[in-house]
């Protein structure tokens, strides 16, 4: 049976899109941020791709089976996607803090890792999370919604890293050492990653599954350890064959779309400290000023394609 969603208020679906700007904050430090952090530590150009492979391989494998493990979930007291991602928000905030304080290479990198798990634990259910919420016709500017507030937490990222190299910017690089005033990005970045997806938590109340789901949920639970373990991997092959043809074509343009987008992240910092002759410092707010350009364009652009689609609410 077809759970009754009903309509929710602008505010509403305002509130409960707020802690998409923390997850994509955290996502916006590490494209503009993270690098410049491995070069201060003492990486070479040539191992940032390994160094942020977490990146891509967390995003393959834990987004789908997290997705699959929160649509076979429910608890009276916490929800369905709520503790998935309040423990990524948790995880995230942890790492974001810890982060300029790394000491050594590996410290750094090893905290990628736990980073990019949490904000991709998060991010999954919470996409669902709109979806369970919003009647078909709200869809859209929900959706909307949530990539407008995604857009909004990488301008306020790459917008932080600008701003606080030119004001605290001042002293040399030390080799082996975080400058101070990267640590202020981080910092709001930790702050925003947990307050943002509580915010949303305690404004926005999940619906109940319907009984054929909870049905469906009772039954996983009575399954041994190891065959609950391997269901979402079973879902997720089964979801691969039902792919249609037309979302396999659209795969293809964003591997070859994220294939640049990462080559950008990855050396735009080395890029103006070899022809410029820049320290990291002045290379990595260059590369976070052209971030903020091209970022404000496609926020702007979006924004501006997709109001004729938000005639009702």
């Amino acid at each position: 049976m077809k759970i009754s969603k009903p309509s929710l208020s602008f505010w509403q679906i305002f509130n409960m899109n707020v802690g998409f700007l923390g997850i994509q904050y955290s996502f916006g430090l590490q494209q503009t941020a993270i690098n410049p952090i491995f070069l201060y530590l003492g990486a070479s150009e040539d191992m940032l791709p390994i160094l942020n492979i977490a990146g891509p391989v967390t995003g393959l494998l834990v987004q789908p089976i997290i997705g699959a493990m929160s649509d076979k979930t429910w608890s009276l007291k916490w929800g369905r996607r709520k503790p998935y991602f309040l423990i990524g928000a948790l995880l995230g905030s942890i790492c974001l803090f810890a982060f300029p304080h790394s000491p050594v290479l590996w410290f750094a990198v090893g905290l990628l890792w736990i980073l990019d798990v949490g904000n991709n634990v998060a991010m999954e259910p919470y996409r669902a999370f709109v979806g369970d919420k919003l009647p078909e016709k709200q869809l859209s500017l929900g959706y909307q919604m949530q990539s407008l507030f995604c857009g909004l937490g990488t301008l306020l990222a790459t917008g932080s890293i600008l701003l606080f190299q030119y004001l605290f910017g001042e002293e040399a690089d030390v080799a082996g050492t975080i400058p101070q005033w990267i640590y202020y990005s981080f910092y709001i970045g930790a702050i925003l990653s947990l307050t943002t997806i509580l915010w949303s938590v305690f404004k926005t109340a999940e619906i109940p599954p319907s009984d054929e789901e909870l049905k469906e949920i009772n039954k996983i639970k009575q399954l041994s350890l190891l065959n609950k373990m391997a269901k979402p991997f079973v879902e997720i092959r089964e979801a691969l064959k039902e792919m249609p043809k037309f979302m396999w074509k659209i795969g293809a343009v964003y591997l070859f779309q994220w294939y640049a987008l990462f080559v950008y992240w990855q050396f735009s910092t080395p890029l103006f400290m070899k022809t410029m002759g820049y320290s990291i410092s002045e290379a990595g707010s260059q590369s976070a000023a052209m971030s903020l350009t091209y970022n404000t364009t496609t926020t702007v652009s979006y924004t501006h394609l997709t109001l004729p689609t938000n005639r009702e609410v």
